[in-house]
């Protein structure tokens, strides 16, 4: 048996014994707290409570709520450049034309509001922080 292959078998092997690297189940979460809001047409806020797993991006809290909430549904699109970029919340899409986007905005645990230098496929968010989706012109 060569080098390589032996090498290969005994990391699928540990692969094998460590507990969680295959499985979902234990995967530990945290909290957030999902907020939509409309400035554009004073529509109430909503808010959803969703999963984040440690060090986990939003963009997979957001799918993660997608799949067990019937009240949420999102889309974006995939830049080449700047990665997964929100279009759409709710069936409410931004629009060139009327100047309107969707603005991520992050209220943390001090109840201090940011405005992240990245998007949803790189946002990674702290247990218990309320991320903003906030629909708004530019």
């Amino acid at each position: 048996m060569s080098m390589m292959t032996t090498a290969t078998l005994l990391s699928a092997a540990l692969l094998l014994l460590v507990p969680g690297i295959l499985t979902k189940e234990s995967v530990e979460t945290s909290p957030i707290q999902l907020m939509i809001v409309n400035s554009i047409s004073n529509a109430p806020n909503v808010t959803h409570t969703t999963e984040i797993v440690f060090r986990g991006i939003l963009l997979g809290a957001m799918r993660r709520l997608q799949e067990t909430n019937t009240d949420f549904k999102f889309t974006y699109r995939e830049d080449p450049n700047y990665g997964p970029f929100l279009v759409s919340v709710n069936g409410v899409a931004g629009d060139d034309a009327e100047h309107t986007y969707w603005e991520l905005l992050v209220k943390n645990s001090n109840g201090v509001i940011i405005r992240p230098d990245v998007g949803i496929g790189c946002y990674i968010p702290n247990p218990n922080d309320t991320i903003i989706l906030k629909f708004t012109k530019w």
